[in-house]
């Protein structure tokens, strides 16, 4: 029988409200809001929240730039997602089974590189800050791999939206103590607060010992992942045949699952991984700079916690249960393409941001704008993702999906700080916008090419055997 191509599953039913809520408080879609914390913890720590610390550090903005390829860490996740999907831990994967293993095993190295972190003074060496920084995203990648599959694992591919928008919502909850929780506790821990302020401009306001403390709380915040993982119980585990021999094994574990998913999308799948590649480019090559920013426009770390850390968060949670409800009733694929329209747009009121000055009010309108669409296009891309997943091979294909998403985004990022240095925040921030305009394409061919293969499909006679 010939194999006919596969595509994204037909937009399901459109659920009631009561049915709505429902699904959002299941037990599934509650473990996931924890691990969701647990799994957006480490990202602004090595990420944002370090570039807000190495900045306020004296550090220039083009080595905060190319620091910021630690986090291609994430996007090579792929190469070792099969060991993640398929090879057992000693002891551990026979106590807690083979996804809740890896999670314990990750989130223990999370706390390790945290704790490194918390000790090493970037003003003495770069070297240690970024040696345990590569440890944090190396974990906190791995951690990835191996929930995104409890996640997939957990529910049908109706109720994923649901399940990415409340690990949304504990992920974003975690941005909102890494960010705003990191800037406060550090803010309250230094000696002379007034002074390091009046000197925040020069550098020389930094206080080593009030980031110790706060890296320090943030390590011990990564046991709300560790205490979820040790009650929750691991997913009905999907039966696969055993391996006879090194090569058989080799072949079930890293070939298989890249070579079934362009089996099942064939021609699609160039346009389906191209879409992948660039969706968040513009919320993530804008996000490197956007800590020396607001440092380089005089805000203080108590105005950055409080609006970008705690208002953005929370139009973020708002935008995740908008996109996740609208993909559950509209369809995945146009509330895609609604958060590449907006992800681009809400760009250009940071350009006009830096041209406006240091206003409190004005931050908070841009940042609420631009988490707002940030919320909506996640949860949309989240659920995208895993319709195209198949569960036999769930860990390595998300990976290979998620890690897509950040490479090109991530290797653009690094020269963020010289395209600042050289062009001003505003013109970066503009061009920033205008790398969404490709997405807005490729999300409009890809919804028309599953709309064509779906037709297609319903048109053909059946198969006999």
């Amino acid at each position: 029988m010939a194999e006919a191509a596969a595509t994204p599953p037909a937009r399901p039913p459109r659920r009631s409200f009561k049915d709505t809520v429902r699904v959002y408080l299941a037990p599934e879609s509650l473990r996931m809001l924890f691990l969701g914390f647990a799994a957006g913890l480490p990202l602004l720590l090595v990420l944002g929240t370090l570039s807000f610390r190495l900045r306020e550090a004296g550090i220039d903005r083009s080595t905060i730039g190319y620091l910021s390829w630690v986090g291609l860490a994430y996007g090579f996740k792929w190469a070792w997602a099969p060991l993640v999907d398929r090879l057992p831990l000693p002891l551990l994967t026979r106590w807690l089974g083979r996804r809740r293993s890896w999670l314990l095993l990750a989130q223990c190295g999370v706390m390790a590189g945290l704790a490194g972190m918390a000790f090493a003074d970037p003003r003495a060496a770069l070297g240690p800050m970024v040696g345990w920084a590569l440890v944090v995203a190396f974990s906190s990648a791995t951690q990835d791999i191996a929930l995104d599959a409890y996640r997939i694992e957990s529910a049908p591919t109706d109720e994923q939206p649901a399940l990415a928008a409340t690990y949304q919502t504990g992920y974003r909850l975690a941005m909102i103590w890494a960010g705003a929780g990191v800037l406060w506790l550090a803010a309250r821990a230094e000696v002379v607060p007034a002074a390091a302020q009046a000197a925040q401009a020069a550098g020389a306001a930094y206080q080593n010992t009030a980031w110790q403390t706060a890296y320090v709380v943030m390590a011990a915040s990564m046991l709300v992942g560790v205490l979820t993982v040790l009650v929750s119980p691991e997913p009905a585990r999907v039966a696969l045949p055993p391996a006879r021999g090194a090569r058989e094994w080799l072949q079930g574990a890293l070939i298989e699952p890249f070579a079934d998913f362009f089996r099942r999308y064939k021609w699609q799948a160039a346009l389906i991984l191209a879409l992948i590649a660039v969706y968040r480019i513009s919320d993530v090559v804008m996000g490197i700079m956007a800590n020396p920013f607001y440092v380089d426009m005089g805000y203080t770390k108590d105005e950055v916690a409080a609006v970008t850390k705690i208002y953005g968060v929370i139009m973020t949670l708002a935008g995740a249960f908008v996109g996740g409800s609208l993909s559950l009733r509209f369809g995945v694929m146009r509330i895609l393409l609604l958060g590449a329209v907006l992800s681009a747009l809400t760009n250009l009121l940071f350009a006009w941001l830096a041209g406006y000055g240091h206003s409190v009010p004005a931050l908070i309108a841009v940042v609420s704008a631009d988490n707002l669409a940030s919320g909506i296009a996640s949860a949309a891309f989240v659920g995208y993702l895993s319709s195209l997943t198949n569960v036999s091979y769930s860990a390595t294909q998300y990976a290979l999906f998620s890690s897509l998403m950040l490479m090109l985004p991530k290797f653009v990022a690094g020269f963020s700080g010289d395209y600042v240095n050289a062009f001003g925040y505003a013109g970066f921030f503009t061009s920033t916008a205008l790398l969404g305009l490709p997405v807005v394409v490729l999300v409009w061919a890809a919804a028309r090419a599953a709309r064509a293969a779906r037709a297609a499909q319903t048109d053909a006679p059946p198969s006999s055997a």
